[in-house]
């Protein structure tokens, strides 16, 4: 996959970001713990599709998004279920519920192949919504690699919290030892550590589009940064609540 042209760009990008987007790109052509290289490029295809969408505009104005019958514009192969919680994801996360997962567990998407199918569907609209913000066009999809995915599931698991199994605060050990240090975390990023290496790409964007789990301490000025730690989390806080985040 060739580097993306920013030169349409009204502002310098800086390397480190334009580094992680094309990290992230190869990373999601491969097959991942839940599902192929085909399939996590159609589902970040859907990510983009779910945001013109009528059957998802339709539902989002609806009282309970819950009584429809699926009838998604949808441009992959993937299982109905698939193709509505990646939309669900885009259009209307704020409604998605404990039963909502767990009734897709119960037919067929199951609790791990949800998380990694969430993680790619959260990367992908995070540099989606960079490139728009800019005035660019998307990135391209890349070509999937061939190959199964390994179907990993880590131990040190605990349901104490949120819709799906989790890390334990203590549970970063072993292979998820650099996940973060000790027992000093949050549920924001304990939410996907079913599937520890989307966490990892999260981790990879985040760092260079707002900063890394280990610079959250820090409140001054970063090196190679335009504004402030104030600035930023200024920006972050009205982005926050124009999603209706309930962090």
């Amino acid at each position: 996959m060739t580097d993306f042209d920013y030169s349409d760009a009204p502002f310098a990008i800086r390397e480190d970001i334009k580094l992680a987007h094309r990290d992230y790109w190869q990373r999601l052509a491969r097959p991942g713990s839940w599902w192929t290289g085909a399939e996590r490029v159609a589902i970040a295809a859907e990510s983009r599709r779910a945001r013109t969408c009528a059957f998802c505009t339709e539902r989002k104005n609806a009282l309970s998004p819950y009584t429809q019958a699926y009838a998604h514009s949808n441009v992959s192969n993937l299982s109905a279920r698939a193709v509505d919680a990646v939309h669900r994801v885009i259009t209307d996360q704020n409604r998605i519920t404990r039963t909502f997962v767990a009734d897709n567990h119960a037919h067929g998407l199951s609790e791990e192949a949800y998380v990694e199918l969430t993680g790619i569907t959260v990367a992908v609209l995070s540099i989606d919504e960079f490139n728009r913000a800019l005035g660019l066009q998307l990135e391209p999809l890349p070509e999937p690699l061939n190959g199964k995915p390994d179907e990993y599931r880590p131990e040190n698991l605990t349901r104490d919290t949120g819709f799906v199994p989790m890390l334990r605060r203590d549970g970063a050990i072993g292979r998820e030892q650099d996940l973060w240090s000790g027992e000093r975390t949050a549920n924001v990023l304990r939410a996907l550590t079913l599937v520890p290496d989307v966490v990892r790409d999260w981790k990879m964007i985040g760092s260079a589009q707002y900063l890394s789990i280990e610079d959250m301490g820090d409140f001054g000025q970063q090196a190679g940064r335009s504004i402030d730690r104030m600035q930023m989390e200024l920006v972050a806080g009205r982005v926050s609540s124009v999603n209706e985040c309930f962090y």
